[in-house]
């Protein structure tokens, strides 16, 4: 028995039929004997002899009186040869229409459902590797047709998701933007006595799908958009595999924004649910966690949590692990060794390599600060061997920092190097120190003279204890 047989086996439990046997059950039970002989033994030259076990499970479909289960049974089992043993994929939609009219009556409502998803996966890729779009889109309009007749309303909006899936693994942005409007028309126009949890739910699981395309295609006004509009669905219950495709394109729109504390505690909420959810994706996400972690400077570790700290030491996490220790210790040789050493699992992702550049133009920038503390005056290049970088991008550092106040010297662009001015500072640090006393003296003057006046004893002011001069002589 091969999972279809399982999956039918399964799907007919769910229903009772209540026969009342009669005289004529023992020839039945030999006719249908006969038949199930016949739907093994064409099932058995699938490998060796497609186009014979086709004939076969076409004889059962053509003896039928009134449509049955196995006659439904030989139409799935001639779809799949045509489509994936013979490679004829219109001649698979033929049977597939057909069997379609089997859903009705011949077979329980569940092993229908079944029957057609499975279909439908290896259709679109998922078992039986390309087809041509027309011919898929095809045999979509052909479910949708039989599940508009059967009125089988719930059926048919996960078979257009399922649909907007294939058409975004595809990117075929124009079909899945046509789609995305049917979806949202069917939503919003379904009966107020529906169930709202199951509205918001499937709401949720279109803007999933329409924050991806967006995304991919770097829209990032109508992201935005989108993702502000998944915090207004109320009275849903996704699944978490779709907060976690929703948290994670929000935590990438922050990270385009350099929003990087909120982009984190977006991918935290991503690799939570992914987890959840059993998605390998988590990992991917995990990943990002760790690199916007690092981008806000934050000298907590990122897998301290009890989410995390299990896969600190999975393989394809351990890169990102040493680059954290890394970028805390403010090593940036080891850092940029360890992005050296691990490229696949780290620069292979165009996101985390498009934010490369700003963790290690942070980790030097924080390098440069320690390494020209003790010095006077240091030649450029010497601090270009030292970050193992250009003269023009050590020069591009330091004006940075000394435009944001973090350097107090000046760049000699015709010696090419760095004067401190160590003088200067030490100064505005003693003129610093000297007007924050100045005030406080201020402070208390003003204090002694405002209680004297008024004829009461003066309180301690700020912790401190005064003395008021006595009157006497």
């Amino acid at each position: 028995m091969d999972d279809d047989d399982a999956d039918y086996m399964q799907g007919s439990d769910d229903e009772d039929y209540g026969f009342d046997y009669s005289d004529n059950d023992e020839a039945n039970e030999s006719g249908s004997a006969d038949v199930e002989n016949m739907y093994y033994k064409a099932k058995s030259k699938k490998d060796d002899n497609p186009e014979e076990a086709l004939k076969e499970f076409r004889a059962i479909v053509d003896q039928e009186e009134e449509k049955s289960d196995w006659g439904f049974k030989a139409l799935k089992q001639s779809t799949k040869l045509l489509y994936l043993s013979l490679r004829r994929p219109n001649d698979a939609l033929q049977t597939y229409i057909q069997l379609l009219t089997y859903t009705k009556s011949a077979v329980t409502r569940n092993y229908s459902e079944k029957s057609i998803n499975g279909i439908l996966d290896y259709v679109g890729g998922g078992k039986g590797g390309a087809v041509e779009v027309d011919v898929l889109e095809k045999f979509y309009q052909a479910t949708k047709k039989a599940l508009e007749d059967a009125k089988n309303e719930r059926l048919s909006a996960k078979t257009n998701l399922k649909l907007a899936k294939l058409w975004l693994d595809r990117k075929e942005y124009t079909r899945l933007s046509k789609l995305i409007r049917d979806l949202h028309a069917a939503t919003g126009s379904s009966n107020e006595g529906d169930d709202q949890s199951q509205r918001g739910t499937q709401l949720l699981e279109i803007y999933a799908l329409e924050i991806q395309m967006y995304n991919e295609t770097r829209n990032f006004k109508k992201l935005k958009e989108i993702y502000n509009a998944t915090n207004d669905v109320r009275s849903a219950i996704p699944h978490p595999r779709i907060m976690g495709v929703i948290k994670e394109c929000g935590g990438k729109m922050w990270m385009g924004e350099r929003q990087w504390n909120r982009a984190s505690e977006d991918f935290f909420e991503s690799f939570r649910n992914y987890d959840e959810a059993g998605s390998p994706q988590r990992i991917q996400v995990l990943k990002y966690l760790v690199l916007a972690n690092m981008l806000t400077g934050s000298e907590v570790n990122p897998f301290d949590s009890q989410e995390t700290k299990p896969y600190k030491a999975d393989p394809q996490i351990k890169a990102m692990t040493d680059l954290v220790d890394a970028y805390q210790r403010r090593e940036v040789h080891s850092a940029e060794k360890i992005l050296k050493d691990n490229h696949s699992t780290i620069m292979d992702d165009p996101f985390i390599r498009a934010y490369i550049g700003e963790l290690l133009r942070s980790l030097r920038t924080q390098y440069l600060i320690d390494l020209i503390k003790p010095y006077t005056r240091l030649e450029l290049s010497f601090l270009g061997k030292q970050l193992n970088v250009d003269i023009e991008e050590v020069e591009e550092l330091l004006i940075g920092l000394i435009l944001e106040g973090k350097v107090e010297g000046r760049i000699d662009q015709v010696g090419m190097r760095l004067e401190l001015d160590r003088k200067q500072s030490l100064e505005k640090k003693r003129y610093a120190a000297l007007s924050k006393w100045t005030e406080a003296l201020e402070a208390v003057h003003g204090a002694v003279v405002s209680k004297t006046s008024s004829g009461r004893m003066m309180e301690p002011v700020m912790g401190e204890s005064y003395i008021i001069p006595s009157r006497e002589h």
